[in-house]
């Protein structure tokens, strides 16, 4: 069996590191923020380049602070993709705001920018692009011109995007506020859940700071209308050990990329990650698109290679997230996309040689679709 992801290894390896980590939360009892959550928001803000990182309990979380701290109220507009986890779009409609959907390029899955302006209305108060896949979103030059011009806020979802970079500068420090996700299988994951939020902005980082703990400006003292959003002292602790390592494991899975890419170059039917001039990618997922995806991922299943789909259904089409405004067929990229994906297994502690075992089998079973009549 070639699993999809594998926790173990990463853990085993910095099981002492990460007891001892853990014994000193117990011996000081700050539980809850306090000094080992305050000292992973130093290490990120080092990490990031931004200059500022408040950790909150979960990657929505972030998501759903950042678009307050931009002042999204009932009845404004977000614009942002399909194409994404759920939690992007659920965090707009926490706010009682209203999602604008814009299709995906679909070289890069990213928010095409030619549509972006087109959907800006008096009521657009944020734009959020996603870094999908562990690759800075296509355009985010235009699309921070585009926003300046018309005053809206840029909150980058770089949920799946820890340390990827676009022209030298990391996600989370390029629009107006970054939102990371701390789930346990994102490159830099948690023992558990953990959200932070970056911005050079004082003014919003003092924000969300506010907002994440009950709208506190001083013990029992609230300022404004908040939410129990804080990182738990343990979490940041495991964090604080994790981000020593962050890079050494981005290395490993650019370099499994990169076999990838060279094994599977000039395979019919099989269309290899985009990666954009100047960037940075730092594959949380290795994702190929392929005709007659669920016949392929059935075959490799069968072969014991573990695959993953992100993301089956794109948001308009979920029951949960359905819109009259967008109907299917709506957004053709999005929906063709969703149809065609497959991520192939990827983690740091890899084995290289597995690499080529997925790329033959995933090239024999392209192949044998285009036998068959």
């Amino acid at each position: 069996m070639i699993p999809y992801a594998d926790l173990k290894p990463q853990h085993d390896a910095l099981r002492e590191e990460l007891r001892q980590a853990i014994d000193q939360v117990l011996d000081s009892r700050q539980f809850i923020l306090g000094k080992f959550v305050s000292e992973f928001e130093n290490g990120f803000v080092s990490y990031s380049g931004a200059r500022h990182a408040i950790a909150v309990n979960s990657g929505t979380s972030a998501l759903h602070l950042a678009l307050l701290a931009a002042g999204v109220e009932p009845g404004d507009e977000v614009i942002t993709v399909p194409f994404t986890f759920a939690a992007t779009v659920a965090a707009v409609h926490y706010c009682s705001a209203t999602p604008v959907l814009v299709d995906i390029n679909p070289r890069t899955f990213s928010l095409d920018v030619a549509q972006f302006e087109a959907a800006i209305t008096p009521r657009t108060k944020a734009v959020m692009p996603v870094h999908l896949y562990g690759q800075i979103a296509d355009g985010m030059e235009e699309i921070c011109a585009i926003a300046k011009r018309h005053g809206i806020a840029v909150i980058e979802d770089a949920a799946q995007a820890h340390g990827a970079e676009f022209q030298g500068r990391r996600a989370g420090a390029i629009g107006d506020l970054g939102c990371f996700s701390f789930y346990p299988t994102k490159n830099m994951g948690a023992c558990g859940e953990g959200g932070l939020v970056t911005t050079n902005d004082d003014a919003l980082a003092e924000r969300v700071r506010l907002l994440r703990d009950w709208g506190q400006d001083r013990k029992y003292h609230h300022a404004v209308r908040g939410f129990n959003y804080r990182m738990e002292g343990i979490q940041g602790a495991v964090l604080s050990v994790k981000l020593k390592y962050v890079e050494q494991w981005t290395e490993a899975r650019r370099a499994l990329a990169a076999r990838y890419d060279a094994l599977l170059d000039g395979v019919p039917g099989v269309t290899r990650p985009a990666v954009l001039p100047d960037s940075r990618h730092v594959y949380h997922t290795y994702t190929v698109r392929v005709a007659e995806r669920d016949r392929v991922q059935q075959e490799l299943t069968a072969a014991g290679i573990g695959t993953a789909i992100h993301y089956p259904i794109p948001l308009h089409l979920q029951p949960a997230y359905a819109d009259p405004r967008w109907p299917q067929g709506s957004l053709p990229q999005s929906e063709t996309a969703a149809n065609e994906v497959l991520s192939l297994p990827i983690y740091a502690e890899m084995d290289p040689a597995n690499v080529e075992v997925v790329s033959r089998a995933l090239a024999d079973s392209v192949r044998g679709s285009a036998d068959r009549p």
